[in-house]
């Protein structure tokens, strides 16, 4: 299954669109990230391990893949984590979560930064 949403890297003073698609997969269980990252978006696998723990679901026992696209363009910082994050499908079941709503940011309590306590 590919899940795939629309984000955003900065380049300079301009915004280049960002296709972030996630391949959930048998094979051995393993989180890779690829696409010119820099390590904070490596650091997003423990981010979206909890955040998807904390809002009660089970992280796939699968091959998850998160290609952000276009390779060529450098991307940075934990503006990736939401739309990463909602289309990682919990264990028991093979579709994304909702339709990413494009907010830069998420918590690891699935709320975006900004959201008030529930």
């Amino acid at each position: 299954m590919v899940a795939t949403a629309i984000s955003c890297a900065v380049q300079g003073l301009s915004g280049v669109p960002v296709t972030v698609e996630v391949d959930v997969a048998n094979g051995l269980p393993a989180f890779t990230i690829v696409g010119l990252t820099d390590r904070a978006i490596q650091e997003a696998r423990e981010r979206v391990r909890a955040a998807v723990r904390n809002a009660g679901f089970e992280f796939p026992q699968r091959r998850v893949t998160v290609n952000l696209a276009p390779a060529e363009v450098p991307k940075e910082g934990t503006g990736f984590d939401l739309p990463i994050t909602l289309y990682c499908p919990p264990n028991d079941d093979s579709r994304p979560h909702r339709q990413a709503p494009g907010h830069p940011d998420a918590r690891t309590d699935r709320r975006t930064r900004g959201d008030p306590e529930r």
